[in-house]
């Protein structure tokens, strides 16, 4: 059964000329908005702009459901629809690659339907369009709700560029900044601690466990192009197994579920992987939340290690909206969601806020870094400080998260060394899972 629909629309003032898109994602149950996105993309043509908006659709589905959901796509665009359904051949070769973009972002959704409607039908994106290109005609940048902020300053977040997306996952797609809006609603599934296993990837694992085991002496230096002069101090990042919550895509913070069945074989298999070379670690640490423990437990049990606890790489507290899903809280807290989709600092009712999350995850990395300094160090936690480990190794702001979508039981590796880099080795490996 469909459970979203996409309307997507773009136009040009010119053909070609000054151009923008507009794309709405709604409830396929009761017709809600739950994403919108439009975006001014300078001087182009009608049909690049629907195509434009079409991605942003996609991007948005994707991140409110993840991958595999069943979604209508509906648009005024004949070219488009039969181009994506397959019916037309595609012969102008400046559109190839925006088709190409929107079919594998459609191969990782279940699309239903591809439905050319009338532009009477196709009101609302056609409006998010224009909306944006007014805006940019004003040197302003348009935001959800028909609203405009200065060039420069934030927008949508489909996963374009400023001016203008995870959850998790996401990706989001789905950033908040420079892009925000409604279209944060994308972000959403990332966020939480929900998620189903896709699009499995399976990076070559690179560890210090296969590196000599010695501890960081003296100054190190290092070129930035040559070998880093020193041994890593490796951190395998796991996130826990499945939950009753995280199957019903529900946010999960400091509540304390349990593994489903299902979620203690995810462990098992990724305790097996973890067990052999190059794995091996010498140290597993949890944060303190009963899934994160589990999985740890069942890592420890395989590799003959003890579990320590670090109780900083707990999830981010959700406070009211715990046990909720997204359309929930949307329907719920209207107005408290959007403020937190817009901003870092913006904290869930009696909740935390990410901005607080990162400060107290930093730390946590901080601590573990010099603590275990040339050791190979799993931690085993939950899709926000896991997140914000990658963001900060990858030295990219705090609206990162809304990019990246971690699976359930994946693995990350982030390497840190003595003269100074931290190096992203693998981001959501899954390949233990198949």
């Amino acid at each position: 059964m469909t459970q979203y629909v996409i309307e997507a629309d773009g136009g040009s003032r010119g053909n070609p000329g000054p151009a923008g898109y507009g794309a709405v994602v709604t409830d396929a149950a009761d017709g809600q908005v739950l994403a919108e996105a439009a975006e001014a993309i300078g001087v182009t043509t009608n049909n690049v702009a629907e195509y434009r908006g079409l991605i942003a659709g996609l991007q948005a589905v994707l991140r409110l459901g993840g991958e595999g959901v069943p979604v209508a796509v509906r648009m005024d665009s004949k070219l488009v629809i039969e181009q994506m359904a397959g019916r037309w051949k595609i012969k102008n070769e400046g559109l190839r690659p925006l088709a190409l973009e929107a079919a594998a972002l459609a191969r990782r959704l279940r699309v239903t339907e591809w439905t050319w409607i009338p532009r009477e039908r196709n009101k609302h994106a056609d409006r998010l369009a224009n909306e944006a290109m007014d805006a940019a005609a004003k040197g302003l940048t348009w935001k959800a709700g028909g609203t405009t902020e200065a060039a420069g300053g934030t927008a949508d977040l489909m996963g374009g560029p400023a001016g203008a997306a995870d959850l998790g996952g996401g990706g989001a797609g789905g950033a908040r900044a420079p892009e925000r809006a409604r279209t944060q609603v994308t972000r959403q599934t990332d966020l939480l601690d929900a998620g189903d296993i896709s699009e499995i990837s399976a990076p070559a694992a690179s560890i210090a466990a296969a590196q000599q085991r010695v501890k960081r002496t003296g100054a190190a230096t290092g070129t930035g192009w040559a070998p880093p002069t020193r041994v890593a101090t490796s951190l395998l990042l796991l996130r826990h197994g499945e939950t009753e919550l995280s199957l019903e895509r529900r946010f999960s913070g400091l509540g304390d579920p349990e593994l489903t069945a299902n979620g203690l074989a995810q462990a098992s298999a990724a305790a097996d992987r973890l067990s052999r070379e190059p794995y091996r670690p010498d140290v597993i640490i949890t944060s303190p939340l009963k899934r994160a423990r589990q999985t740890a437990a069942v890592v420890a049990e395989r590799t003959g290690l003890d579990v320590e606890v670090a109780d900083d790489l707990r999830e981010t507290d959700f406070g009211a909206w715990e046990g909720h899903t997204f359309t929930e809280v949307q329907r719920r807290w209207p107005a408290e969601l959007a403020a937190w989709l817009a901003d870092p600092a913006a904290a869930p009712p009696g909740g935390e806020s990410f901005a607080t999350a990162a400060r107290r995850v930093q730390a946590a990395g901080e601590r573990l870094v010099e603590q275990y300094a040339g050791k190979t160090v799993l931690a085993v936690s939950h899709v926000t400080p896991i997140k914000m480990l990658l963001r900060l190794a990858l030295m990219a702001p705090l609206e990162s998260l809304y990019r990246m979508h971690l699976d359930l039981a994946c693995l990350s590796l982030i390497e840190y060394y003595a003269d100074g880099p931290a190096v992203v080795k693998s981001f959501n490996d899954t390949s233990h899972l198949r």
